[in-house]
């Protein structure tokens, strides 16, 4: 057993650290917004998507409608409803993202621009070393400034 804190110390340490815990909090989040999405979808989603492909029956609003081939059935409306649930997740999450790079952007100084170590040769354009007085590419006897 190596020095120091020991196992459980490492393993508070490593809990305690800034990125597990942000880790955990947006686990937690990402848990609550999917169900919250769920139940948007479940509660106004779904009946419209059985709206608009007729199906329901003797138990209340089915999700879609279903078909079958050689007597299995496809649920073709819990699909759409699981894709409709996704594009929502995906796109606020989208938007949060956005915000907050937006949020992390405001006050940081540009960096400013590094000075030119290169110039270019007026007669070839080719790149050369900003003290040159000679082209090494066309050897062009370069004015000095």
């Amino acid at each position: 057993m190596a020095k120091g804190k020991g196992f459980i110390g490492e393993f508070k340490e490593f809990v305690m650290r800034g990125n597990v815990m942000d880790m955990a909090v947006g686990v937690i989040i990402g848990a609550a917004f999917g169900n919250i999405v769920t139940a948007l979808t479940d509660s106004f989603i779904n009946p419209l998507i059985a709206v608009c492909t007729g199906g329901s029956g003797e138990d209340g609003v089915q999700i879609g409608g279903q078909f079958f081939v050689n007597g299995v059935a496809f649920n073709y409306g819990a699909f759409i409803s699981a894709i409709i649930n996704f594009l929502i997740i995906a796109f606020i999450l989208f938007c949060m993202i956005k915000a907050v790079n937006k949020a992390m952007s405001i006050g940081k100084k540009p960096e400013p621009m590094a000075a030119p170590t290169t110039k270019k040769c007026p007669f070839c354009k080719s790149e050369i070393a900003l003290d040159a007085t000679r082209c090494p590419q066309c050897t062009s006897q370069l004015e000095e400034k």
